[in-house]
């Protein structure tokens, strides 16, 4: 028969709790442990990153920007219409190359060509009133300086007879009465004489005034027939310089007013590059600094000739002055891209610039580490920048590698692996 054994059995209750306590136990420090362990680094694609070496050495500073290439403003020419006119006939297209005679276009207008006419006649007719005005002063001139002679010859004529009745009278022959007379018309005749010498003098400067006047209306009627014949020669509309016909706005048939734009030519072989540099990076640029403009088909040496003091859309227009000969397909519009060298900064940090991050300001980047298979994200105060390099002032030393991409998407962790 079984016996019963109360002993053996509180004892295998025993081991139970004391195992399920020690189970417990160890299920709890592991559950503590877990949860006190940091998330493992995110796994990074080495091939998807782009990273740069920390370097000490000059630093050129530069800024870049698009543009496009413009005729220089001393090198365009714009045809004003002269008059109201009608576009009868055009014989060049744009894009045609042109010299100072060849005609481009003709005009036509029967009022200026009337008014030709009537300035053609108002010439005449004052040339005319001149001609006869000289011809009248002179006849006056004549008799008067006929008069005056007279008058002198009478005046000699007198003093003779004064001299003689003097030296009568003092002889005895004569009276003394006759003596006055005969000196007293001798000395009228002599001031009548000095009058009109003076009165000739006059007149012939008043010849003068009156002629000049006369003349002064003949200029007029010429000047009025050059401008009218300036305007007819307006209607044969020409380049006026060699360049190329770049527009030509107006059809035949269409009527135009006085100052319309009838064409522009330029010349293809003056340009500038007209660089849209964005407004934080334009402060620096000066005018004289050296640039170099890529036209995609050569790079062409220049220096900066004007600098926009508007702003417009955040860009700021910077002329750029060509030295260089222009590469074959340089043309007005053409799309370039062009870059300002700002200054040369000697035995400075620099690394190349990174994705985000402006100059004078605190950026955060990842640090490769000795192995190269992790990075740690670490503060990095930065300086004056430039198109591809950027100055570091602290939180990195010569010879460190960093990340210069984009890696906000691994924005809340301070650590990552490279695959």
């Amino acid at each position: 028969m079984d016996i019963s054994r109360p002993d053996i059995r509180r004892k295998k209750v025993r081991q139970q709790w004391i195992v399920g306590a020690v189970a417990v136990v160890v299920l709890a420090a592991a559950t503590f442990f877990v949860m006190r362990l940091k998330p493992a680094a995110p796994q990074v694609d080495r091939a998807t990153v782009w990273t740069d070496t920390v370097k000490r050495g000059p630093l050129l500073r530069q800024v870049r920007g698009p543009g496009t290439l413009v005729p220089r403003e001393d090198k365009i020419r714009l045809i004003p219409a002269e008059t109201e006119a009608t576009v009868v006939r055009i014989r060049v297209l744009p894009g045609a190359k042109v010299e100072p005679d060849t005609l481009l276009m003709d005009l036509v207008d029967p009022q200026v060509q009337q008014e030709l006419l009537d300035a053609q006649l108002q010439l005449m007719a004052a040339q005319a009133d001149y001609t006869n005005t000289q011809a009248k002063l002179q006849s006056d001139l004549m008799t008067q300086k006929s008069g005056a002679s007279t008058v002198g010859a009478d005046q000699k004529q007198a003093q003779l007879q004064a001299a003689t009745d003097k030296s009568l009278f003092e002889l005895g022959v004569i009276s003394g009465l006759t003596y006055s007379a005969s000196k007293g018309k001798a000395d009228d005749l002599s001031t009548r004489n000095d009058l009109e010498r003076q009165r000739l003098v006059l007149n012939e400067k008043a010849i003068e005034t009156q002629l000049a006047v006369q003349q002064t209306k003949v200029q007029q009627a010429q000047a009025l027939l050059g401008l009218k014949q300036k305007q007819l020669d307006a209607l044969s509309v020409r380049a006026g310089i060699s360049g190329v016909l770049v527009d030509l706005p107006h059809q035949v048939g269409e009527h135009v007013a006085p100052g319309t734009t009838l064409a522009k030519v330029v010349q293809p072989d003056q340009l500038k590059a007209s660089l849209k540099i964005a407004e934080t990076q334009a402060r620096d640029i000066q005018i004289g600094q050296p640039a170099e403009v890529d036209t995609h088909n050569g790079v062409i040496e220049g220096k900066v000739m004007r600098i926009d003091p508007a702003v417009q859309n955040g860009t700021v227009t910077v002329d750029v002055e060509l030295a260089g000969a222009l590469p074959q397909g340089a043309r007005p519009d053409l799309s370039v891209d062009g870059t300002i060298d700002l200054d040369r900064m000697s035995d400075v940090l620099f690394v190349g610039r990174p994705a985000f991050g402006n100059e004078n300001s605190t950026i955060s980047l990842f640090k490769l580490g000795v192995d190269g298979t992790t990075a740690v994200r670490v503060p990095v105060k930065v300086g004056r920048a430039s198109v591809n390099s950027i100055q570091v002032i602290e939180g990195l030393h010569a010879g460190d590698m960093v990340i210069l991409s984009d890696m906000s998407r691994w924005e809340s962790t301070d650590k990552i692996r490279l695959d």
